[in-house]
């Protein structure tokens, strides 16, 4: 990490500090400066004894080996000229075979004295089989104890955790050691800024920075390492907190038209027509809502509900009390069906509320209408026009509502519905639409748990919906074997059960078309697309054309008709499909994860996902949503390929287990590499290092509370500003929505 001024010696190009050719390799690692190379940390540990797991190793998988050596024979190959040095190395338990091949066999002569029976080594290469047994061919080693300058280091060597990176072909992890000690060992502490104010460095017993990367990167004993990385943790920590406590500040200082709520009006209206109870978490958390509208300071508010929470109903609430007090509210919806779905809702909803200047229309009723970016040209000036007049107290749209020629009369309420689908620069084009700016409402019905909001949205207050509304009948999960004709055939004959009792049917693909690479997806649709077992050979991804028309060959969906939906329809074909299968005109629905969200048709008790080992844990959650919407049970059926003991296989296994969305939430988390919490794509480098969000909890809050106080004392961090720099190096001044989920 750099910053700028005082540490032009982390912003060195690797170029400079380890020659071109080292640096062109640990380049396509990313690294391209000295800092970038020390924050390059280890993944794990090893140490002589301590060898790999050779069975858990995976056919293509690159991958670095401790072992001990058994044999290493030279052989001449007379069938294709030329020699061979095979050897054999082994876990105790396990071996592996280690090939080279060269053009005379005086060649490996070197590598057959160098890989002696009972030296151990590290070796890396790609994951082969050859005639039944793994290999790697042509693999980079180094061998403890003997790959070192004299003897003195050799024992040193011997002795010591090793440090194992995260690698590549080209720079295997030894290589990366060494270019690490060229650049750590001359440095000095006036040349590497500490982040941690030391008051808390002192506070915490921390080391300082240059200490906690030699630790890390030279330890002499586990305990070194464990302290650097406890340090490196805690710093992560508070760099993310202390850049949340400067935007909560930054928002505590603006100043929002207090929207108060009105006795006798639409919101009391509201309660009047509903067919059905509010759940007490719906009250709880919509008078939470109705305090904030109703403060000067613009509410800033995280609605969390889990799949069927109810949170349409708390937003239309949220919105009618700005809606009494003469203001307006706008709904942001990521896609043009949930949009359209969204205005149907509302207007079933309010019924005759939502009819203002309309014959039957209540004497205090608002209208809602629509902007999307399809509509024709007469009903988008129609829209427009109520929306800058004022006559639509709620404006409902997509991304167009971000344009310019949307103007509103008086913008009290901004709602964000599925917020990680859109920046923060896109939500703040709306926030300066008002004279002052506007409260909002941020919703997502991906559970998020609460160490990862704190994290993750920690300018935000959070609100969270975990009840399902009365009457709404469990969803039933099971997993269908992919190779299991019998299974196959019973999972289309449930289907037609489903349907012969008024059911609908979604059948959900990973992309559109057969004619798309293996790996691709409907980018329009879906957020992830895993591959979580790369060892094994599989058929391709099911595409959603292709399934169609294979579903309407098959006996057991005779005389059903069948619908596509997919990311490439326009706007008025993804209605046209909703409103057919919603009709049960084509009951079953093949479909790309454009239904993931917000999708509500009732009549919808079966859920079909194809390839369900390639999506994460919380967008399967999300799709199994979209049944089990009504008082009729659900069942959602997930057809893979994944082989038991494998993480897709424990992640499939995880959602059978249980409905509840924060559960699976932690359960995700819990699983995935460190780092990926913020996301992999958000900000270059920027993702988490050593920080895991659930179980370093403690060390989060505690650093919350350090970088709260920091910012009460000095808001700016002139005082701090090593902290300061880091966060603009990790974060960036224009990149902050990677806190966001942007």
């Amino acid at each position: 990490m750099t910053s700028s001024s005082g540490n032009e010696r982390l912003a060195e190009p690797l170029a400079r500090a380890v020659g071109e050719r080292t640096a062109a390799t640990l380049s396509k690692l990313g690294l391209t400066t000295v800092g970038d190379l020390l924050r390059h940390y280890p993944r794990r540990y090893g140490k002589p004894g301590e060898f790999t797991d050779i069975r858990s190793l995976r056919t293509g998988e690159h991958v670095t080996v401790m072992a001990e050596v058994r044999s290493a024979t030279v052989r001449t190959m007379r069938s294709r000229g030329g020699a061979m040095l095979e050897a054999i190395v082994s876990d105790g338990r396990d071996t592996l075979q280690l090939t080279f091949f060269a053009k005379r066999a005086g060649v490996l002569r070197m590598h057959e004295d160098k890989l002696r029976a009972g030296r151990v080594g590290l070796f890396t290469g790609t994951v082969g089989e050859y005639r039944g047994k793994r290999q790697l061919t042509h693999p980079d080693y180094v061998i403890v104890g003997v790959d070192a300058a004299d003897a003195d280091e050799a024992i040193y060597e011997a002795l010591r955790p090793i440090p194992i990176y995260p690698a590549a072909a080209s720079a295997p992890t030894w290589r990366i050691a060494r270019a690490v000690r060229t650049v750590l060992d001359p440095l000095q502490e006036e040349e590497v800024p500490d982040p941690i104010p030391d008051d808390i460095r002192e506070r915490e017993d921390f080391p300082t920075l240059l200490e906690a990367l030699r630790l890390v990167h030279e330890p002499e004993h586990e305990s070194d390492y464990e302290r650097g990385r406890d340090r490196l943790r805690y710093e992560e920590a508070l760099v993310l907190q202390s850049a949340l406590a400067r935007r909560r500040a930054a928002h505590a200082s603006l100043s929002a038209l207090a929207r108060a709520p009105r006795e006798g009006g639409l919101v009391d209206a509201l309660d009047a027509r509903l067919p059905f109870e509010l759940t007490a978490g719906q009250r709880a958390v919509g008078a939470e809502i109705s305090r904030d509208l109703a403060g000067d300071v613009p509410m800033l508010r995280l609605l969390q509900g889990d799949v069927g929470a109810g949170k349409t109903v708390v937003a239309l609430r949220a919105m009618l009390q700005v809606v009494d007090t003469g203001g307006q509210a706008a709904l942001l919806a990521p896609t043009e069906v949930l949009a359209a779905q969204h205005v149907r809702a509302l207007r079933a909803l309010l019924g005759p509320l939502g009819d203002g200047g309309m014959l039957g229309g209540a004497d205090n009723a608002t209208r809602v209408v629509l902007v999307t970016g399809s509509q024709g040209s007469k009903e988008r000036r129609a829209a427009l026009a109520e929306a800058a007049g004022g006559a639509a107290g709620i404006v409902v749209g997509t991304h167009a509502l971000l344009s310019e020629t949307v103007q509103f009369a008086d913008l009290g309420l901004v709602v964000v519905d599925e917020q990680h689908r859109f920046g923060v620069e896109q939500r703040d084009a709306l926030r300066t639409r008002a004279e002052r700016p506007p409260h909002m409402l941020i919703m997502t019905a991906t559970p998020i748990p609460r160490t990862v909001a704190m994290t993750v949205f920690g300018d935000l207050e959070t609100s969270i919906l975990n009840e399902r509304p009365a009457g709404r009948a469990p969803t039933a999960t099971h997993l269908v074997p992919a190779d299991n004709p019998v299974w196959i055939d019973r999972t289309w004959a449930r289907v037609r059960e489903e349907i012969g009792k008024g059911g609908r049917a979604y059948v959900v693909c990973a992309r559109i078309d057969p004619t798309e690479p293996p790996d691709a997806v409907d980018d329009s649709d879906a957020d992830d697309v895993l591959d979580l077992e790369p060892a094994r050979e599989r058929p391709p991804l099911a595409a959603a054309t292709e399934v169609a028309a294979t579903l309407a060959e098959r006996p057991e969906l005779a005389g059903i008709r069948i619908g596509l939906m997919h990311g490439r329809l326009s706007a008025e074909e993804k209605d046209s499909a909703m409103a057919r299968f919603a009709s049960g005109d084509t009951p079953v629905l093949v479909s790309t994860t454009v239904i993931e969200v917000g999708v509500d048709v009732p009549e919808a008790t079966a859920m079909v996902i194809l390839d369900a080992d390639r999506f994460g844990i919380s967008q399967l959650h999300q799709l199994r949503g979209r049944v089990g919407r009504s008082t009729a049970p659900g069942v959602c059926l997930l057809v893979t390929s994944a082989q038991e003991g494998t993480l897709a296989h424990e992640r499939l296994s995880a959602l059978v287990a249980t409905t509840d969305g924060f559960d699976l939430a932690e359960r995700d988390l819990e699983l995935r590499r460190e780092g990926d919490v913020l996301g992999s794509g958000q900000s270059g480098r920027s993702s988490l290092r050593l920080l895991r969000v659930i179980r370093d909890a403690k060390v989060i809050e505690r650093a919350r509370e350090d970088a709260r106080e920091l910012v009460e004392r000095d808001p700016q961090l002139g005082d701090h500003p090593a902290l300061a720099s880091a966060i603009v190096e990790w974060l960036g001044e224009d990149q902050e929505e990677f806190l966001e989920r942007a």
